[in-house]
């Protein structure tokens, strides 16, 4: 009797994560946009996931973005032992700012730091957005206290005056993806970004040259490369933490 009580408890506990994971992608696919782009796309991914042995959909994904390098790469995992699995590199279409981090509102900048998609935009005027929570903990200490900006996002319809744009089909693939983690539980996907490929020399050689004379940015600077560098050898993310200055602490 106890294993029977045991066994119909883990299959109700089944149906009702299966259930979690389904209620958002369902919500979004309410919208007739999100689910004219879920029966156009998704099939689609799934043959791409599977040619590369990759699990479907995908529980976690980690974006990261490359200002001047203009590419923003998409990785993939099924938990949180695994290494992370380049899925797509997608073209940054538009640019906007320069290097170095978003400090107040109409600078153009697009933020650089670590972040997390803290909205899923259906309706967006430009296709369809992920928002970024820009401002984060770090932003909200260095940058203007009274106007730091905000309203960044990851869309298509290549525009932008500080966004991470991509090409409408891009989105729509991204969205998907993002959607399927979402509502798997993944409730903070983590967006970075970057002001260079660090492993691109002639990148590296023009934040060189932009940081020359600015201590400040060469230090911030100098804690995003620590990221990039611990997911270069690992493949898993590191914590990352704020010090009572705004600056970055990876642990």
């Amino acid at each position: 009797m106890k294993r029977l009580i045991f066994t119909l408890a883990a299959v109700f506990f089944v149906i009702l994560t299966v259930h979690s994971q389904n209620a958002f992608v369902d919500y979004q696919k309410s919208f007739q946009k999100v689910s004219d782009v879920f029966k156009r796309k998704e099939d689609t991914l799934k043959k791409q996931f599977s040619a590369r042995k990759i699990q479907w959909p995908a529980k976690y994904v980690y974006l990261r973005s490359f200002k001047y390098d203009s590419e923003l790469e998409v990785w993939v995992k099924n938990s949180t032992e695994e290494e992370y699995q380049l899925f797509k590199t997608y073209k940054v279409c538009a640019l906007a700012g320069t290097l170095g981090p978003k400090r107040i509102e109409g600078d153009y900048q697009v933020p650089e730091g670590f972040y997390y998609i803290n909205e899923f935009r259906p309706n967006s005027a430009y296709h369809l957005s992920l928002g970024l929570n820009y401002p984060n903990a770090a932003d909200r200490i260095q940058a203007d206290s009274l106007q730091p900006g905000g309203d960044i996002y990851i869309h298509g319809s290549c525009v932008t005056q500080g966004c991470i744009p991509i090409t409408n089909p891009q989105i729509e693939e991204l969205y998907i993806l993002t959607s399927h983690a979402r509502g798997s539980g993944e409730d903070f996907i983590p967006v970075h970004i970057f002001p260079v490929r660090f492993s691109n020399s002639k990148s590296v050689a023009y934040l060189e040259k932009v940081m020359k004379d600015d201590p400040d940015l060469k230090n911030f600077e100098k804690s995003l490369k620590q990221v990039y560098d611990y997911f270069e050898v690992t493949r898993q993310i590191p914590i990352v933490g704020v010090n009572t200055k705004g600056e970055y602490i990876v642990y």
